[in-house]
């Protein structure tokens, strides 16, 4: 049996408070006292799916960060790839495609091209491989006609896109998505959910980590959902286990039932 893509063991990060006026110059020296993730154990197999469930705040991003290598956690240890991300970043680094959900670090004033062939030489790609691939993922998503113009005059969704096809670009062993298809217009979303399961998750030699509010899009896409609530690991199980555990006729009902958190709906529904 092969080894697992991705390693979790006793993973905690804590963050020093938020401060503001003259005392966030000691910020930085002040003891971290607030958890974002408290011991996190879990393990993605090779060619396996799962998806990161939570409420804003609940750690996915913090967690998706460290796989990254850019954070590093408090305690405990993550590998990805057989490569420990604190004393082998580098090697880890290069076995990952990571979206990021904000912050998506394009030169404005180079091209999308441009942008997408810089990547790629620092993922040590050739020249002609790049072009072929981003020609390639280009036509697939629909963004022949905006690489070729300044990442500052493309729209947040084309931006996205553009994202994601540089997560891509280097054919990663794990992917590493932060809500993929946020900013993403309902023909563009469901495409690239289509892509993921289709063209990427079936060939089953990509690992797939992903962050998502959409259930339809967790339902389609993820083999098991791990549950965090405050940065604690509630349930890690399939889709149709977890709503067997709960008794629940949808993953919403299942999600609610497991964090305490009652969905909208139910609560306006609740007679005073």
């Amino acid at each position: 049996m092969s080894d697992p893509a991705i390693i979790l063991d006793s993973l905690e990060k804590w963050f020093p408070p938020a401060l503001s006026g003259w005392r966030a110059y000691l910020q930085p020296f002040a003891p971290p006292t607030s958890p974002a993730l408290r011991s996190i154990s879990l393990e993605v197999r090779q060619g396996e799916a799962v998806a990161l469930l939570g409420a804003n705040g609940a750690g996915k991003t913090t967690l998706l960060r460290i796989l990254a290598t850019l954070l590093l956690p408090t305690r405990g240890t993550a590998s990805l790839a057989g490569n420990d991300t604190q004393r082998e970043p580098a090697a880890v680094r290069r076995q990952i495609g990571y979206h990021a959900g904000s912050d998506l670090g394009f030169y404005p004033r180079l091209t999308g091209r441009q942008n997408l062939c810089f990547f790629g030489r620092l993922n040590h790609l050739s020249d002609e491989f790049s072009a072929k691939r981003i020609e390639s993922l280009g036509d697939r998503f629909g963004l022949r006609g905006a690489l070729d113009r300044q990442a500052r005059t493309l729209s947040s969704g084309t931006i996205q896109r553009l994202s994601l096809i540089r997560a891509l670009l280097h054919q990663p062993k794990v992917l590493l998505l932060d809500e993929p298809t946020r900013s993403l217009d309902a023909i563009a979303a469901a495409d690239f959910r289509h892509f993921l399961k289709t063209e990427v998750l079936a060939r089953k030699d990509t690992s797939l980590l992903f962050a998502s509010h959409t259930m339809q899009e967790i339902e389609l896409l993820a083999d098991r959902v791990a549950i965090l609530d405050e940065g604690k690991l509630l349930a890690f199980d399939t889709p149709a286990a977890l709503r067997a555990r709960t008794l629940s006729s949808s993953l919403e009902e299942a999600f609610a039932q497991i964090t305490g958190r009652r969905p909208c709906s139910a609560a306006e529904s609740t007679p005073e």
